[in-house]
């Protein structure tokens, strides 16, 4: 049943017709309790309020498969502000974003030239930009545009996919670099030939490449809500005397609060994952399908 629901909800995920009325009508259903708001001054207080509690935020202003050029640059511009705002406000965040969004469907060109603007802004208000990872056919073109700007911008991080096969080779390519990842499970619909169609492989391969950045010396976010990942970083970091500072966990926005709290408390960087705008619809429908039991929070959000 699980298996059947992610299918479903992955499927939802990429329907264009429900993602335009879902920025039409707004976040409705549950979508609330995953996502900050739609404007970036509702973005601002939800940093606030986790920094309060000790916890480091990461902000995504959500939007991707972005068609038109003028909207991928008012998109970058969006950033922009979103870095100036962290940056004079003195808040404990990052900045996420997708390429997609700022223009890697319709040129290459137009994506760097975005993603520069970005990175200059976030060079004068010392805030670093992570590239989210998106689907497989748009790997190979994120892994060489982020390669690019790396030589030029050192704060700057991308994301690894644990249930894809290839993932450890990537992360054996890009160690030259030094480069700052987030690794995560892999929330995208793919095909058994390239990524492992089941759970416990995936896990099992998302353990292998904790343990590989880690060695290599490099900064390592481990992006979970599993518990046995989270302690199986928490026992290796001990074990092989990798010091905290070198990596940190990372949950998203309205799931598993008390979970962050108490990682946090138990002295681990924990950075929060907050999303806000009002294109969420792929967002929302992702992360129903990572992970059911959320369901039953937009249930009850829909009778509230």
């Amino acid at each position: 049943m699980e298996k059947v629901m992610r299918k479903f909800f992955l499927f939802l995920s990429d329907n264009k017709l429900l993602t335009k009325m879902a920025r039409k009508y707004g976040l409705k259903f549950g979508a609330g309790r995953f996502v900050a708001g739609e404007k970036i001054s509702d973005a601002k207080k939800t940093i606030e309020s986790l920094n309060e509690k000790g916890l480091s935020v990461t902000l995504d202003f959500l939007g991707e498969f972005v068609s038109e050029s003028d909207e991928a640059r008012s998109r970058a511009d969006e950033c922009v502000n979103a870095i100036k705002m962290i940056g004079e406000n003195q808040l404990d965040s990052q900045l996420s974003l997708k390429l997609t969004s700022l223009g890697l469907d319709i040129s290459e060109d137009l994506v760097l030239e975005n993603m520069e603007k970005i990175l200059e802004a976030g060079k004068k208000y010392n805030v670093f930009v992570t590239i989210d990872m998106e689907d497989y056919p748009r790997l190979q073109k994120t892994l060489d545009i982020f390669e690019k700007l790396k030589q030029k911008y050192d704060g700057i991080g991308t994301v690894m996919q644990a249930y894809l096969y290839r993932v450890s080779d990537d992360i054996e390519n890009l160690n030259q670099y030094n480069p700052n990842l987030r690794l995560v499970k892999g929330a995208y619909k793919e095909s058994a030939e390239v990524a492992f169609p089941e759970k416990k492989d995936t896990d099992e391969n998302f353990k292998k490449i904790i343990a590989q950045h880690l060695q290599n010396g490099n900064y390592t976010a481990v992006a979970t809500h599993d518990d046995a990942i989270i302690e199986f970083t928490k026992k290796f970091a001990e074990e092989h005397n990798i010091p905290r500072d070198q990596f940190e966990f990372q949950m998203l926005y309205g799931i598993r609060n008390e979970r962050q709290n108490e990682l946090s408390e138990e002295g681990y960087k924990m950075r929060v994952y907050v999303p806000y705008g009002n294109d969420w619809y792929g967002y929302f429908m992702r992360r129903l399908a990572e992970r059911p039991a959320n369901v039953g929070f937009v249930v009850k959000g829909i009778f509230k």
